[in-house]
């Protein structure tokens, strides 16, 4: 599979802000955007630890990362890759929404925020939400605002974030 870095690039160039680069933590990983090749490396397996579903096959994949890195730095979605190993350990993704209230202001969407359960509990998800709400600062963002299960607000929490509202769904 060839490797563009579509996503990336796309971001790079659309003045994607403080969170979009590649960060080494330590020896360990490696936080950056997601990659066509990524599909190869778990990233459906990982993603499958918040909602089953079905897998992706090759062809439905890159037609969603192309879909998506069109989007620019409205859609960013980052990995944590364990360097040793070459499988991704974390990933979680900001969708930036462009409003009218606030005098058009924009405003950050935290979603498929995902450790993988072998690599709990070594910072990883704090250090991606941080790159995440970082990008969307940089964009202007007013705010950034996710959904959790009651069992992670004592993470969000320690990411700086406060329960607020309730949440609601309509599912099809």
């Amino acid at each position: 599979m060839e490797q563009p870095h579509a996503l990336a690039e796309a971001e790079a160039g659309a003045g994607a802000g403080a969170g979009a680069g590649v960060e080494a933590i330590g020896d360990a990983y490696i936080i950056r955007p997601l990659e066509l090749a990524d599909l190869s490396k778990g990233f459906c397996d990982l993603l499958a630890q918040l909602s089953p579903s079905p897998p992706l096959s090759e062809e439905a994949f890159r037609a969603r990362f192309v879909e998506l890195a069109a989007l620019g730095a409205d859609h960013l979605i980052l990995v944590a890759e364990d360097a040793a190993t070459g499988r991704l350990a974390a990933a979680g993704a900001v969708l930036v929404e462009r409003k009218f209230i606030r005098r058009c202001g924009l405003v950050g969407h935290l979603e498929d925020v995902v450790v993988d359960a072998a690599a709990r509990g070594r910072g990883l998800g704090e250090r991606l939400v941080h790159r995440l709400v970082e990008h969307a600062s940089g964009r202007g963002c007013y705010k950034v605002i996710l959904n959790c299960t009651t069992e992670l607000k004592g993470f969000y929490a320690k990411c700086g974030f406060v329960e607020k509202n309730v949440q609601m769904g309509l599912y099809f």
